[in-house]
């Protein structure tokens, strides 16, 4: 018991470690060689009409994203409210900001403790709707690919990683496997847990069987296009903001549009998902100044004066409103159980 604690906090330790050196490097990347008075007087020079002017759409977006994780849910459970979602997607959200992939957590885990359904078809339902958005995110690469083909490339290393690639690929047809086929789970596990434990394969079986209805939802193709065009309807959304700021900081007169507002959307969540900081702090900060100056010549200052209000803006609406909403329906409560009760037990957080 004592060297499983021990092997957890080590665990806990190097990957809170390994965060904090991405947020620093990515951080003394972004920032580095830039003149701070310059970079200031940006950002108060900026028009603040069209910083203002985005909120309400990134409201928006976050409740598409609500109404597609009811979609989601649909099979297994119909949800009366999609307002109890969004405020669900938001502390999300806000706790995804202090630690990254916990609102991944937290989020399922309030909303099956609200509704008393299934902890684990609800999880489920958070990493189907991440293979979604991998999905979605792929089809708007090739697209601005397209575009900016030449650029794009320009970018990349010279030598790409295709083991991990490759072992992405096959993750993802495991999963996809088991969700359409799960007899192919149950005879694995028939042959190589019951012979030792029949009680642990029980449990496991139990476990498994409610957290693949999460994916029901691939069992039912005349829901794809639904799911699809919600998905593209989430990422216009995330789009819109960032090209809307471009007129704060006086981008569009550089022949700036809503296009290239896409291709930051797409390279800044596909280095989130590869290194992921608490609310991308960092990250996004980085890879929006190199597109901005290798791509379109803004001055470093300018680039990171645009990257750093857009997400300063978007930080602390997601803070603000899932604070609120922990506070409102008293989610703290929720948290502290899954973080200090429940640990990795399954008993305690199923609900039937």
């Amino acid at each position: 018991m004592q060297k499983g604690t021990n092997s957890k906090s080590r665990s806990k330790v190097l990957k809170n470690t390994i965060t904090a050196l991405i947020v620093v490097v990515s951080t003394y990347l972004a920032f580095s060689g830039v003149n701070f008075s310059l970079l200031f007087k940006y950002i108060l020079q900026a028009n603040y009409i069209y910083i203002i002017l985005p909120i309400p759409i990134m409201l928006l977006s976050h409740w598409v994203r609500a109404i597609r994780w009811k979609t989601i849910l649909k099979p297994i459970y119909e949800s009366p409210s999609v307002f109890r979602l969004f405020s669900a997607v938001m502390v999300g959200y806000a706790v995804n900001n202090i630690l990254p992939r916990g609102g991944e957590i937290v989020r399922p885990y309030i909303y099956a403790k609200q509704e008393k359904i299934s902890f684990s078809s609800t999880f489920a339902t958070i990493i189907l709707e991440r293979i979604i958005d991998v999905f979605t995110l792929l089809l708007l690469f090739g697209i601005t690919f397209i575009f900016y083909s030449k650029k794009i490339l320009s970018l990349l290393p010279p030598s790409i990683d295709l083991g991990k690639l490759l072992f992405l690929l096959i993750l993802l047809m495991v999963i996809v496997i088991i969700a359409f086929y799960p007899p192919v789970f149950h005879f694995l596990l028939s042959k190589l847990v019951k012979p030792i434990s029949n009680k642990f394969y029980l449990k496991i079986v139990d476990v498994f069987d409610k957290f693949r209805k999460g994916f029901a939802i691939v069992t039912k193709p005349s829901m794809y296009l639904k799911l699809l065009a919600e998905s593209l309807i989430i990422w216009f959304f995330y789009s819109l903001p960032l090209f809307i700021m471009f007129f704060a900081f006086d981008l569009s007169s550089q022949g700036m549009n809503f296009m290239d507002s896409v291709l930051l959307v797409v390279a800044s969540g596909i280095s989130f998902s590869i290194a992921p900081t608490p609310g991308s702090i960092g990250v996004f900060h980085w890879i929006v100044k190199i597109i901005l100056v290798q791509f379109y010549g803004v001055s470093g200052e300018q680039a990171l004066a645009y990257a750093t209000v857009n997400h300063g803006v978007n930080y602390l609406l997601q803070i603000l409103v899932g604070g609120y909403f922990v506070f409102k329906d008293k989610s703290w409560d929720y948290i502290f159980n899954i973080s200090f009760k429940d640990k990795d037990t399954n008993t305690q957080i199923e609900q039937k």
